[in-house]
């Protein structure tokens, strides 16, 4: 390869090799979460997408939907580096589209748990997230990141039976909690 070359690949991989733009991309739904108006059951999906621009050649972001029965809505627990710019804490629990693409990248459902037992659960990943050992940090890698809080609350509910996948980079940061 000449240098030319390797020049244009490395340019390419630090501007994500996308003219897309954060702010114009996708945010709709993907149309693979059942709909709270015809699912009375309860639910919970967990999701993984690709990371938004170069980021996504190598790592996923992760999150967790849940939906009590009879429930008009979902709830999306998260964790978004930037909100710390804002002010804010990392972690996000807040009524959302469940399986929105990630600024562009299309979810992934890694996981899908309905009906008996399953509002147990819910408030058993409700507990989890709000006890997340570093709700104001956030470090791309190794972690805390957004997959370290993923990955800590199907630890604290191993009845999940969720399998981060290999790009959820910084999930075994979890592990290092000392809890």
């Amino acid at each position: 390869m000449t240098r030319t070359a390797a020049l244009i690949l490395l340019l390419l991989a630090l501007t994500g090799c996308s003219s897309k733009d954060w702010r114009t991309a996708s945010r709709e739904s993907a149309g693979i979460a059942p709909s709270p108006a015809t699912t009375k059951e309860a639910v919970i999906e967990v999701y993984a997408a690709r990371a938004w621009g170069w980021r996504g050649w190598f790592a996923a972001h992760t999150w967790i939907a849940t939906k009590p029965a009879n429930a008009a809505s979902y709830t999306v627990y998260q964790a978004v580096g930037w909100r710390l710019r804002r002010g804010l804490p990392v972690v996000s629990i807040e009524k959302d589209t469940p399986d929105r693409y990630w600024y562009g990248e299309k979810p992934r459902l890694l996981k899908e748990l309905r009906g008996d037992g399953v509002d147990k659960l819910i408030t058993a990943v409700d507990q989890a997230a709000r006890s997340y050992p570093w709700p104001n940090t956030y470090k791309a890698f190794p972690g805390p990141n957004s997959n370290t809080f993923i990955a800590w609350i199907c630890k604290k509910v191993p009845e999940l039976g969720v399998k981060l996948p290999f790009p959820a980079i910084g999930s075994g940061y979890a592990d290092n909690s000392g809890r």
